[in-house]
């Protein structure tokens, strides 16, 4: 195993002389993947499959972090995007797939009624923020979930270094389904919250009408409701999450699947609301880029062509039973469970009194790595993967969740692990 990851580890050394953490994405870095048992770099793609620069080969089940929903090197988005390469990247004026794409926005999510792009999910809550601060004139924020790497944001994590004191005390966090802590926060300030942002779902899903709970709260303190559809958005239903519950917020944000793993975000809401852009100063060089526009157009008209969410959540389905099973069979429920959406599902590994979570993780990832399964614990599903990529994923289960068992009974962690383990660092979930 040692040479395994040899060409990604010299890699790694050498982009760490000028590259903080050696990559751009936090959850891409060597922080999340434990050294020497680990690939760094990846070379290429195709369907759900990808390749690291040592040619080891992989199935994909991070998938650029839930960017990719149709697979690698689609067909489709290839052809669309050729064709306006051969038009043009980037003008001194918009182009036209601006508005095509707007409108394929429009009618598909149901709170879209005005669109504004950017590049990252993070462009587009921050926008979010900005226009429901604007609209509301008040200044405090209470967040849900994963939103960024903004001030605003960040500020009220753990990763606040950087950000002034000022703007940490703007932000108030609340706990998922949990809308008592989102009342308290109400309570404390109750003409002071701009908007309430969250992920409608992540790692649990929405139990005891939290979601409408949420949206009743927010709206009768005058507060703007926006959800973060980064991740669920084009993924969970054509519609989002939004449509998927039937529950619609004022302003929605996307992300990751829109385009396919072209660089897209996307800012919409309500009329009223969003018509403050034209003042609200939000403003991209890149924003009408046209070749991440016509990827996410052709990925949209995808999606509602063929049955792309439904396969995915069928597959996801699987694991999610599959799993369970496992877990079942080899009595591990103290140590390993399944939860979320079958298109976006975490497998969470618990402390033991033998071992944490990390030390586990690292094990599981060490064994996971080297039978070809890419993953973080989440299986981010996509058009792509097969009846095949799942049979796999749930086989090399099989053989990874007895010897993590074994390593809790007996304490002999230090016998499997081939690595310093992973130590808690940033949980953005």
């Amino acid at each position: 195993m040692e040479d395994r990851y040899y060409h990604s580890e010299e890699m790694l050394n050498r982009a760490l002389k000028t590259i903080p953490l050696g990559t751009q994405t936090f959850s891409k870095s060597k922080t999340q993947f434990p050294y020497k048992v680990s690939p760094y770099f990846i070379k290429r793609g195709e369907g759900s499959h990808v390749w690291d620069i040592d040619g080891n080969e992989y199935i994909d089940f991070i998938n650029c972090l839930a960017a990719i929903t149709l697979g690698y090197n689609d067909e489709d988005v290839n052809r669309v995007v050729q064709a306006q390469l051969n038009e043009g990247i980037i003008f001194s004026l918009p182009h036209p797939i601006e508005v095509e794409v707007a409108e394929k926005v429009v009618e598909m999510v149901p709170c879209a009624e005005m669109v504004r792009f950017g590049k990252n999910g993070s462009d587009a809550t921050s926008g979010a923020i900005r226009v429901a601060r604007a609209y509301t004139n008040r200044d405090h924020i209470a967040v849900c979930g994963y939103h960024g790497w903004h001030d605003w944001y960040i500020g009220s994590t753990s990763r606040r270094m950087g950000v002034p004191k000022s703007t940490q005390e703007l932000t108030h966090s609340f706990s998922y389904n949990d809308i008592g802590s989102l009342e308290d926060i109400f309570s404390m300030k109750p003409d002071s919250i701009a908007a309430v942002i969250l992920e409608p779902t992540s790692v649990f899903e929405p139990t005891g009408n939290f979601l409408e709970k949420v949206k009743d709260l927010s709206h009768k303190y005058g507060a703007v409701l926006i959800f973060d559809e980064t991740v669920t958005g084009f993924r969970l239903s054509e519609g989002g999450a939004q449509e998927y519950y039937d529950v619609t917020p004022d302003l929605a944000t996307f992300g990751k699947g829109i385009a396919n793993g072209y660089p897209l975000s996307v800012l919409a809401g309500k009329k009223d609301i969003m018509k403050l852009m034209e003042e609200v100063f939000y403003s991209f060089t890149f924003a009408g880029e046209t070749l991440s526009l016509a990827a996410s157009l052709a990925v949209m008209t995808k999606l509602q062509r063929l049955p792309i969410i439904e396969t995915m959540r069928t597959k996801g389905q699987l694991i999610i039973d599959g799993v369970n099973d496992l877990i079942k069979r080899h009595n591990m429920e103290q140590i390993i469970s399944i939860s979320g959406n079958p298109v976006w599902t975490f497998l969470l590994i618990k402390d033991t009194p033998a071992y944490s979570q990390y030390e586990l993780k690292t094990l599981f990832l060490q064994e996971v790595f080297a039978k070809g399964i890419l993953t973080l614990g989440t299986h981010n599903m996509s058009y792509s993967h097969s009846n095949n990529d799942i049979s796999k994923l749930l086989s090399v289960y099989g053989e990874v969740f007895p010897m993590m068992k074994e390593v809790v009974e007996n304490r002999n962690l230090e016998e499997y692990l081939k690595c310093d383990p992973l130590v808690p660092l940033f949980k953005v979930r």
